[in-house]
């Protein structure tokens, strides 16, 4: 039975299905206008997902068809991927950030085999082993381009979500917040009004992935394969935890898991998570790592020995995503001249 919750005030949540992963699912919200319905994010593209959006949507008296808007949170295809459907049975229109747009513009425009040879030369700089990026390499000569990468079909936005600014839906008062970090392109929603059950604080804020009530979002590198400045997607999501945790709002509704009062204190507690880490990997910086290797020695949910192909490559992400906060911070360097580059702390 398809999991719909009413949080009142013209707000309802449906339990949508990832298929083959732990999260279990992306908690899609459906915002009532005056204009008609409008969907904070969509969901995987997947038969059984559509089918459960599709089901809840009923539940609560809606159809597809009937769909005014979607505003999606960030380019995921837990949270973007079912966007083109909904556009084709509804003529919704779509709205994300600006940042984020690009990478979706970034991934339908690709030439085959150009994500694989950026993977695989990203992890080669990271000092991954041959027979990790060999695989990859195999693939691109093959023609490179799997058609079931999530991402190909989910809709070209056709509005642009600007930080700051009301998102013109009739009746609401819906504010954007940038907050990158996991994405570029990453927004929470502030709906600026009193919350229906009267608990205290500035209305609700529609999370994302950015504040989940008992999850550390990922925070790896940002994926461009045309980026010439290192970025820093950690200290980008430091700040933006900060800028959330002023907001002082009454319940936080998030993409996954549940809604959760008390924003500051989850802040708090995931600031104090991320020091604790840099802290900790000063540690094993002591000698001079590459970002493979210190993720190969970094504590993860399960021995790295288990981690699957594709989440060591997020890991690593993850890993060199906090390395570069602490050269940043001016707490480790780049080792002149090592090849892969190693990283040591100072």
């Amino acid at each position: 039975m398809t999991q719909v919750i009413n949080h009142g005030g013209g707000v309802h949540s449906i339990e949508v299905p990832i298929p083959d992963n732990p999260l279990g699912h992306t908690l899609v919200h459906v915002l009532d206008t005056d204009r008609g319905p409008v969907l904070i994010d969509t969901g995987w593209d997947d038969p059984a997902a559509w089918d459960t959006l599709a089901a809840g949507l009923g539940t609560v008296g809606v159809g597809i068809a009937d769909i005014h808007g979607v505003v999606v949170t960030h380019h995921h295809p837990d949270h973007h991927g079912l966007s083109g459907q909904v556009r084709e049975a509804s003529g919704a229109w779509i709205a994300m950030h600006a940042a984020d747009t690009a990478i979706v513009r970034r991934t339908r425009a690709s030439q085959p085999g150009t994500w694989l040879a950026y993977l695989a030369a990203k992890l080669a700089s990271a000092g991954a082993p041959e027979d990790h990026i060999a695989p990859l390499l195999a693939a691109r000569e093959k023609g490179g381009r799997m058609r079931t990468l999530p991402g190909l079909r989910a809709a070209l936005p056709d509005r642009e979500i600007v930080p700051g600014e009301l998102l013109g839906l009739a009746g609401r008062r819906l504010r954007a917040i940038w907050t990158p970090g996991h994405t570029p392109g990453h927004v929470c929603l502030h709906l600026e009004e009193e919350h229906p059950a009267g608990l205290p604080g500035r209305g609700r804020l529609f999370s994302g992935d950015h504040l989940l009530p008992g999850i550390s979002p990922h925070v790896g590198l940002y994926e461009d394969p045309d980026e010439v400045t290192a970025t820093d997607p950690l200290g980008d999501y430091l700040d933006s935890l900060e800028r959330i945790g002023r907001l002082g709002v009454a319940e936080v509704l998030p993409a996954h898991q549940y809604a959760f009062p008390d924003a500051a204190g989850r802040v708090r507690a995931l600031l104090d998570h991320h020091e604790d880490r840099l802290t900790g990997l000063l540690t094993l910086l002591a000698r001079p790592l590459t970002p493979w290797q210190l993720a190969e020695r970094m504590e993860w949910n399960r021995p790295w020995a288990d981690i699957p192909y594709g989440s060591r490559n997020i890991a690593v992400s993850e890993a060199e995503a906090h390395v570069r906060r602490l050269v940043k911070l001016g707490r480790a360097e780049a080792v002149p001249g090592s090849d892969p580059v190693t990283y040591v702390a100072v």
